[in-house]
This record gives C-alpha cells, sequence and structure tokens, in this order.
C-alpha cells in the first residue's frame, strides 16, 4: 500500500473519531456533521454542509492538486472551528476529541506538504 493511501485512512479516520460531548453522551463527529447538515433552522448548518463539502471533496481528483488539499482542508475544519468558538473551550477538554483532532490536522498536513512523486 502506497504512503500517500496509508497517511488519508489515517487522517480520514481520526477526522471520523473526533467525538463532540453532548449533554449525556459523546457523538462521532461525523454524525455530527450528516445530523446537523440536514437540521433544517440550525446555525450549524451551512458549516455542517461545508464540512460534508470538504469531506466529499477529499476523494476526487482534484485532491491530487496541493492548492485544492488546502482548501479541502480548511473546509474541513470550518465546523471544527464553529464548534471551538461557540461552546466555551473547556468543554473540549477531553482526550476523545483532542487525540484524533491532533491526527487529523498532523497527518493531513503531511498530505499536504509531502513532496510530489513522479
Amino acid at each position: 500500500m502506497k504512503f500517500e493511501t496509508i497517511i488519508k485512512t489515517i487522517s480520514l479516520s481520526s477526522y471520523s473519531l473526533i467525538i463532540l460531548m453532548g449533554q449525556m453522551i459523546g457523538i462521532p463527529f461525523i454524525v455530527w456533521l450528516f445530523w446537523t447538515s440536514f437540521g433544517f433552522g440550525n446555525n450549524d448548518q451551512v458549516f455542517a454542509i461545508i464540512g460534508l463539502i470538504g469531506l466529499i471533496s477529499f476523494f476526487t481528483k482534484y485532491f491530487k492538486r496541493r492548492i485544492f488539499r488546502i482548501l479541502i482542508f480548511g473546509l474541513m475544519l470550518t465546523p471544527l472551528i464553529r464548534r471551538l468558538t461557540e461552546i466555551p473551550i473547556e468543554k473540549f477538554n477531553y482526550l476523545a476529541f483532542q487525540i484524533p483532532l491532533i491526527i487529523f490536522i498532523t497527518t493531513f498536513a503531511i498530505l499536504i506538504f509531502k513532496p510530489k512523486t513522479k
């Protein structure tokens, strides 16, 4: 398996495994994206749709170009940043959120900055 495929798998898995804690239980971020994108009248709906566009773009041919990787990374981070600014930062002080987020950011940065192989 190619290095890029492994890193893409790790990046996507960690993005999907980010846990957002609710009042009773935590839900995976990917579930929150789909749920919120169809929740009409919700302020987070636009950001969830932007995140889904980034997630879908992750699988397109445009992902091969560095400029689009940076754009896709921004699209995927937008709903996370929205959640971080909407809710007090103390609510995100748990490892089920922090570890997958750090892995996602690190692996996606590797995908962005790795040299192109011919």
